[in-house]
């Protein structure tokens, strides 16, 4: 989330106005309204923005903790967004470890009638891995190695409740001061069991698994533990692996570096376009990764190594990469707990009307904040 705000620690003040009985509190954000329950104090202040609105920093003053409100403005206007938004809801209601952002509260809408804006709110951290990396703070060789770890454990969570990410990139891992790391932005993923096709905006493209590059619809877990290999060697080298300006070159790149798989590399996808793709472009030999970036630990490459193979059926999984010789002093398998529910999106393959995804969201609010039912 960039960073917009108060200089030496002073908050602005934003004016603030009590609506609805006292009930609940609007503030003018620069020109946005930002309309949410009393337990919601100042010091407020934005913290990032996007397409989907804007993000603040706020103290609940039930808790005393300052928390991140995302808000979502017309989260109902388009029908992907309202149940993207709904799924990750759900999702993170069900997910509790502590490298997964945590959701503390869905604020409920001052009137049901007029439900169109949705704020979310998690837990605050200080900066991701993104503005780390862009930064010219120097991390050592314990940071990456530490960052991994915490990457890999909580990813090991949510694998084990039957959730792929999909997208992961060092702007969705939340960092803060003491260098514990979050994972967030469940937006895109979805359960193992419903493989729908993946448009081509909506994984970041320098993180992408060949087979999705491949467009093969029968991609697995194995998708986010090729952006792990990715992100960390952006982590090391402090620029991005594979900065492909679109997907063909995004492939070129991946086999200078990789070498041209081989047919039995290609085994995965039944896509015989995708093969006959392939086999047209220039061949090249796997380079070497320990000469290419001689300053990395060999350790790290090894496990690099693994985690960056075209062929996803013989990638090392998540539970493999935490077992390995680079991560032996983190490593502790009874501190890597997995999630005992899997998580069911049974709402996937039904076209919800928007009505119907408002009182779902509603009821998540309702059931968060009993007193506004």
């Amino acid at each position: 989330m960039a960073d917009m705000g108060g200089a030496g620690g002073q908050y602005p003040d934003f004016p603030a106005v009590a609506t609805h009985g006292g009930q609940f509190i609007q503030y003018d954000i620069f020109g946005n309204t930002f309309e949410v329950t009393t337990k919601y104090r100042p010091p407020i202040m934005p913290i990032g923005r996007g397409a989907y609105g804007i993000v603040c920093s706020v103290r609940n003053a039930e808790t005393n903790e300052m928390v991140a409100v995302k808000k979502i403005a017309n989260a109902f206007d388009n029908y992907m967004d309202a149940k993207r938004t709904l799924r990750e809801i759900k999702l993170l209601r069900h997910l509790d470890h502590e490298n997964v952002i945590a959701l503390t509260d869905v604020i409920p809408p001052p009137l049901r009638k007029e439900f169109s804006d949705v704020y979310i709110a998690t837990e605050l951290m200080d900066t991701d891995l993104h503005q780390i990396i862009r930064s010219n703070q120097g991390l050592s060789e314990e940071h990456c190695q530490y960052f991994l770890y915490q990457l890999l454990r909580g990813l090991k969570y949510i694998h084990s409740a039957g959730i792929i990410h999909r997208d992961l990139k060092p702007s969705n891992l939340l960092l803060n001061a003491n260098c514990d790391l979050k994972i967030c932005d469940f937006g895109l993923a979805r359960t193992s069991t419903e493989n729908d096709f993946m448009t081509e905006y909506v994984v970041t493209r320098w993180y992408r698994a060949p087979e999705l590059l491949l467009n093969s619809s029968e991609y697995t877990a194995a998708i986010d533990v090729w952006s792990v290999g990715c992100i960390f060697m952006e982590l090391v080298n402090k620029k991005p692996l594979f900065a492909g300006k679109d997907h063909v070159h995004q492939m070129h790149l991946l086999i200078e570096l990789l070498g041209t798989p081989t047919d039995s590399d290609l085994n995965f996808t039944r896509n015989e376009d995708a093969r006959r793709y392939i086999r047209q472009l220039p061949r090249h030999s796997r380079q070497n990764l320990a000469k290419v970036f001689p300053h990395v630990n060999p350790l790290a490459i090894d496990l690099v190594n693994k985690m960056l193979t075209i062929n996803p059926t013989t990638r090392i999984t998540v539970e493999e990469a935490l077992e390995h010789p680079y991560l032996a002093k983190l490593h502790d398998v009874a501190d890597e707990p997995i999630c005992s529910i899997p998580f069911a999106f049974d709402l996937e393959h039904q076209m919800l009307t928007e009505e119907q995804m408002k009182d779902m969201i509603y009821k998540e609010a309702l059931e968060l904040n009993p007193t506004y039912a």
